[in-house]
């Protein structure tokens, strides 16, 4: 399993935007790469997947605002996040997933407010 760092959260304006990055330990070739979220008092919940082959899914809360992306020669993945809202507020953490094992870092902040 690799082991995975992310980095750039930090406040934003209400409109504004941010770049989530996840940096792995090892290849990341094989796996599905995800960004998940955890707001306080609630669930952690899916914000965007993409394949090894660079398919994709996005909750619906974020469609037409975040975009995932991953490079697999720097074993890096990112999360382009645009007119950032209020209630995009919460720990967000990347996560590798293969054979139903997974991996997570350590989650990054991400606070969006006036």
């Amino acid at each position: 399993q690799v082991q995975l760092v992310e980095s750039g959260g930090g406040l934003v304006h209400p409109g504004g935007s941010l770049r989530l990055s996840c940096a792995a330990s090892g290849s990341i070739f094989f796996y599905v790469m995800a960004w998940y979220r955890q707001a306080p008092g609630k669930q952690r919940e899916l914000v965007a997947r993409i394949t090894n082959v660079g398919n994709t899914n996005y909750a619906d809360s974020v469609k037409g605002r975040f975009t995932i992306s991953r490079d697999n020669a720097k074993n890096t993945v990112s999360l382009q996040m645009n007119d950032l809202k209020p209630w995009d507020t919460a720990v967000y953490y990347c996560n590798a997933g293969r054979f139903g094992l997974d991996s997570w870092g350590q989650g990054t902040q991400v606070t969006v407010s006036s």
